[in-house]
């Protein structure tokens, strides 16, 4: 090119610059493809209906950003079976039948409930028991009446566990697993296959408390009980110390800072297939008033709702003990010569910005629904 044809040719894109910078900037001119959805498993133990629970795969199923590969069930504030019947009359609810439901582990990997009660007489009784509470009266391969009405939609006929580790190889470094129960199936899926956990995107946990401060009697005296390590510790230990790109954890201290009755609330006047779901059904007394599993999807979304985290080292107790099941943390001047992985555990919360959060994906459309199936007359 010559020195008089470059001069004319940066003389044209000069001119063209100025257009497009005059109609409003060259932004405006070029179609920005639209970003790849984010790929999860929510795995849950989706007790119904309404809840935290199912809250919380509400806000994946509404969020345009994210695709949900499938949900996976497993045992902890219901019985397993229970809660698949739960989990998929809730896709019903807003037309996404095209979300399969994995079923999981009906049990923790070595606690039981016969131990359990009889440790509760030794070393003092627990709050929350989830699927093994006195006041329930289900077997754990039984499915009761629900109050929604029964699906007429089936689980998927692989588990839990190959179905994780499949994903992540179909799906390779692209793959947040959303664990927001008792970890015994992330657990299974990891000794399944030992390059799970390093072939995912990213672990996000509901579970640990450090140190909450709360009148609250489940850890007013146990300030490091969490139930979802509680529940299945192995399982826990397991998932905590296996080699994870990275490890968020939303604790117990993060979750008391929030209310959800001001979202219910809002939600009154919603048409929303999700909306109507938690009005009629989600409570909002006591304990059940915090934002547990919501939070955790919430913040996932927008990070930007967590104003302070922790970067501890983290396990769980396993000495058959008073601590059984609670959750343990170091820093790097006191941490054991194991090899503990780094945790980001999420300590504070923006509760009015989680709270609008809630109130857009909660009131707007499901993206994708078909054929949304209604909600019995009352």
């Amino acid at each position: 090119m010559t020195r008089s044809t470059l001069q004319k040719f940066s003389l044209v894109t000069s001119t063209v610059v100025a257009s497009c910078l005059s109609m409003g900037g060259l932004q405006a001119q070029i179609q920005t493809p639209a970003a790849a959805p984010r790929l999860v498993i929510a795995d849950q133990d989706t007790s119904g209906p309404g809840g935290s629970d199912m809250a919380s795969l509400l806000v994946l199923l509404q969020s345009p950003q994210v695709h949900v590969l499938g949900v996976t069930v497993v045992t902890g504030d219901m019985w397993r079976d229970e809660e698949v019947a739960h989990a998929l009359r809730l896709l019903e609810t807003v037309g996404r039948t095209d979300v399969k439901v994995y079923p999981g582990a009906a049990f923790p990997l070595v606690r039981t409930q016969e131990w359990t009660r009889l440790n509760a007489d030794l070393n003092g009784k627990v709050t929350w028991m989830g699927a093994w509470r006195e006041s329930r009266h289900v077997a754990w391969d039984e499915v009761p009446p629900l109050d929604e009405g029964a699906p007429v939609t089936h689980a998927a006929e692989e588990d839990a566990a190959h179905f994780m580790v499949r994903m992540v190889h179909e799906y390779p470094h692209q793959v947040t697993i959303y664990a927001c129960g008792p970890l015994t199936n992330v657990a299974l899926a990891q000794r399944l296959d030992p390059h799970f956990a390093e072939l995912a995107k990213e672990l996000l946990v509901m579970g640990g408390s450090l140190s909450p401060k709360t009148e609250a009697r489940e850890w007013y005296n146990l300030p490091r009980h969490e139930f979802n390590f509680w529940f299945d510790p192995e399982a826990a230990s397991i998932v905590l110390n296996a080699p994870w790109p990275k490890i968020t954890v939303t604790t117990v201290d993060a979750s008391i800072q929030t209310k959800l009755s001001g979202v219910l609330e809002a939600l009154k006047g919603a048409t929303s297939p999700a909306a109507q779901y938690l009005v009629r059904y989600a409570k909002h007394t006591g304990t059940s008033d915090f934002a547990w599993d919501e939070l955790a999807a919430a913040a996932w979304l927008d990070p930007a709702i967590i104003l302070h985290e922790r970067q501890v080292y983290m396990d769980v107790n396993l000495v058959r003990g008073p601590g059984y099941g609670d959750t343990l943390t170091w820093s790097d001047y006191d941490k054991p010569v194991l090899s503990h992985r780094l945790v980001h555990a999420q300590m504070d919360v923006d509760a009015p910005k989680l709270e609008v959060d809630l109130k857009n994906l909660l009131m707007a459309p499901a993206p994708n629904a078909k054929s949304p199936r209604a909600l019995p007359v009352k």
